[in-house]
């Protein structure tokens, strides 16, 4: 009879074998004359749609994960790089073609991340200041009292997108001098730790799998600036409870748990880790497309992930127009493809087994010069 441990290392070559056909649907993503990568098939094929930033870094992030970007060809390096600085506007922010990206607060504070990382990994920098050192930082920032004003003022009817909000101060906070920065940091962990469920660990309101996504995006808010989230254990408690009671119908609601229970650092018995790497790679191929890619909801990919976050029964006031990348067929997305990369090195990585190199298709990207 086989142990916990070797049924999870089964498990995990299991969820491997769900990757196969996966990076030839990442090197079709590529757009050579952009330099930057599509969200999904439907986007490219149809015409209506360009590379946009989230997506690219999504792509960077998955290849620099199995080692594709080391080996990436220099053209193609220097290309991303002229996509992300053609990106931003001389105030520091980084927007894409459609409008509607700059009237999504969350979706321009990510971008900011987004580019900045991705800049670094291809050994580039951003052509302007960031937002955070000029006077094109959000006016909540401008003091303390303000920020804390603002903290206040957010809705967490939906916690998903309520934190999300939260976290998008992050990055300001981020590029502000370390003694500027200490009251700021003191006004948004002393407003977590009054708000957060002393019972679950968790925060906001929705259903379970909305309130650890929540809490999983002001993870990265206290992970960001090297703080331990508090009471992991009533938050272990409630995401076993969730995992097996609730269906995951989205990509996010396999990682978010996933994500929350690696950076807890709680020694994790053998058995219920089995459980976990069972259920997780159960939701994962509930997931996997026929193009080889992974939708982020079930049986299709969504048109605008921005909006996602909300579903068709839940409510979160003034949600932002919608930002459209794809068509919405049953196809791979970006957004969940680097999500599920992420969710197979976690799951190794809480498993305490060395995380094993995937099959990697010859020549992905010799029709655009790149070496491999």
């Amino acid at each position: 009879m086989k142990t916990a441990r070797e049924e999870t290392t089964q498990l995990l070559m299991e969820m491997d074998g769900q990757f196969e056909g996966f990076f030839e649907w990442l090197g079709e993503q590529y757009d050579p004359a952009a330099g930057g990568f599509f969200y999904a098939r439907s986007s490219k094929e149809s015409g209506k749609f360009t590379p946009d930033i989230e997506s690219t870094s999504q792509a960077i992030n998955i290849m620099e994960r199995v080692g594709l970007l080391e080996d990436w060809d220099p053209a193609l390096k220097a290309a991303a790089i002229r996509f992300y600085q053609s990106k931003q506007d001389p105030s520091g922010y980084f927007y894409d073609a459609n409008p509607n990206m700059k009237e999504d607060e969350v979706m321009v504070g990510r971008a900011i991340g987004y580019s900045l990382h991705a800049l670094s990994k291809l050994g580039a920098e951003p052509l302007y200041p960031l937002p955070g050192r000029s006077t094109a930082a959000p006016d909540y920032m401008a003091s303390p009292q303000s920020y804390a004003r603002w903290l206040e003022s957010i809705e967490l009817v939906n916690s998903w997108r309520g934190c999300d909000r939260l976290c998008n101060s992050a990055p300001y906070i981020f590029q502000m001098g370390e003694t500027e920065r200490v009251p700021y940091l003191q006004e948004a962990f002393g407003f977590f730790e009054r708000i957060q469920d002393k019972e679950t660990g968790l925060w906001g309101e929705g259903s379970l799998y909305v309130r650890i996504s929540g809490t999983f995006k002001l993870h990265t808010f206290y992970n960001r600036f090297g703080v331990p989230m508090p009471r992991v254990r009533e938050m272990y408690a409630s995401i076993l409870h969730c995992l097996r009671t609730e269906e995951a119908f989205d990509m996010c609601y396999i990682r978010n748990p996933i994500n929350l229970l690696h950076s807890m650092k709680l020694a994790i018995p053998p058995e219920e880790m089995r459980e976990i790497t069972e259920i997780t790679l159960a939701n994962m191929k509930r997931l996997k497309q026929a193009d080889g890619g992974f939708s982020r909801e079930l049986g299709h990919s969504p048109t605008a992930p921005n909006v996602a976050q909300v579903k068709a029964n839940e409510f979160y006031p003034d949600m932002p127009k919608a930002v459209h990348l794809g068509l919405g067929l049953a196809e791979g997305d970006m957004n969940a493809g680097t999500q599920a990369i992420l969710i197979r090195w976690l799951c190794y990585e809480l498993a305490g087994l060395p995380v094993q190199p995937l099959d990697l298709p010859q020549g992905l990207f010799a029709k655009y010069g790149a070496v491999r």
